[in-house]
């Protein structure tokens, strides 16, 4: 089970407006949210340098990530290899194709390897994996889930909780509609089966009740990861028939963006319905080059990686669990999308500091 603050963050947020203004749209907060965006983000020290080398002589971190076919955890779990080559640590993961049957044997397998740690990336949910997860820590496992949850969720069973900001993500794809278009209709294209969709859900609903006044209208429709290639489509059509004044889809997972853009062009709808995202694929910043999406909100893979492994070997040591990792986000549009190179790579347009900055952070 887990316990999410999101739903009391956002009754709090609620009731403020409820005591304020009404009807009118905030587009002074949202442009001011948005602005510390557009740059190459800053390196912030998730806590106080370590000597890496002596904490994880001897140690070694398994990881249990989403469907290995995915080029997104495919460079996840390079980014991770590349820090524990850095550090001089055993790194493996267990490839698979997303079943739960799948992650239970890659919890055996973690243990039977004797792992100092084992990391449920982005995927394997730890309410499903309970008795592996006890097997795992009666074997004196250390068991962390990451990029999976909010940034206020405690998660059961699991030693750590180590995540992103989705929820800072959701308010800024609101506020980027609400920046734009205070009439705006929003079709919100989300994944409910991914824990960290909860949260984005309702920041996206709060920012809109919240700073988007009256005039926009928006719904959720629910597509599971599995059913992207077959359900997209169909989902998108439905939105634009029930809608003839759709002006922005918000593909939760930018993704998604693969089967939104053609369909949209089926549609005759180009240039009418303008898509934004969260994650920062190479593809669809690719997209924002030609025109197709109009942003993305991008988030370094490596980075994520070198913050994950940090944040494990903080937890390893006996340093407590890192609150925040503090893992940047930045905004992408036509401006800017060239700074992730042509064609678009992972991970570039970042800068390239943050892997020295982690180096010196680690006494290497």
């Amino acid at each position: 089970m887990t316990t999410s603050m999101a739903a009391t963050s956002c009754a709090t947020r609620l009731a403020s407006k409820l005591l304020g203004r009404e009807g009118d749209a905030d587009q002074t907060h949202a442009l001011k949210e948005l602005v510390a965006f557009h740059a190459q983000p800053a390196f912030i020290a998730p806590g106080p340098a370590f000597d890496a080398k002596k904490i994880m002589a001897g140690k070694s971190i398994y990881r249990i990530a989403g469907p290995s076919s995915n080029p997104w955890y495919q460079q996840g779990f390079n980014g991770m290899k590349g820090a524990a080559e850095k550090v001089g640590y055993h790194f493996s993961a267990c490839r698979n194709e997303g079943q739960l049957s799948q992650y239970q044997q890659c919890m055996a397998e973690g243990v039977n390897q004797k792992a100092t740690l084992i990391d449920l990336f982005a995927g394997p949910n730890p309410n499903d994996l309970a008795s592996e997860i006890n097997a795992a820590k009666s074997a004196g496992t250390l068991v962390a889930v990451s990029h999976n949850f909010g940034m206020d969720e405690t998660v059961a069973n699991v030693n750590a909780n180590f995540t992103v900001d989705f929820g800072l993500a959701a308010r800024l794809l609101a506020d980027w509609v609400i920046s734009k278009d205070v009439d705006a209709h929003v079709l919100v294209l989300v994944s409910d089966e991914l824990p960290s969709t909860a949260v984005m859900r309702a920041e996206i609903t709060c920012e809109f009740i919240k700073y988007g006044g009256s005039n926009i209208k928006y719904k959720f429709e629910n597509v599971s990861i599995a059913q992207w290639s077959t359900g997209l489509k169909p989902a998108v059509e439905k939105g634009i028939a029930e809608d003839p004044n759709l002006s922005y889809i918000i593909c939760i997972y930018d993704s998604m963006s693969e089967f939104v853009v053609p369909t949209i062009a089926a549609a005759n709808m180009d240039g009418k319905i303008k898509v934004i995202g969260f994650n920062g694929t190479p593809f669809v910043l690719d997209m924002i080059r030609a025109g197709k999406v109009e942003m993305t909100i991008g988030e370094c893979q490596e980075w994520t990686s070198y913050a994950i492994s940090d944040a494990e070997m903080r937890l390893i040591a006996g340093m407590g669990a890192v609150k925040n990792m503090h893992i940047p986000f930045r905004i992408f549009n036509m401006d800017n999308a060239e700074d992730a190179g042509i064609p678009a790579t992972y991970g570039k347009g970042y800068g390239d500091t943050f892997k020295a900055d982690y180096a010196k952070l680690w006494g290497l």
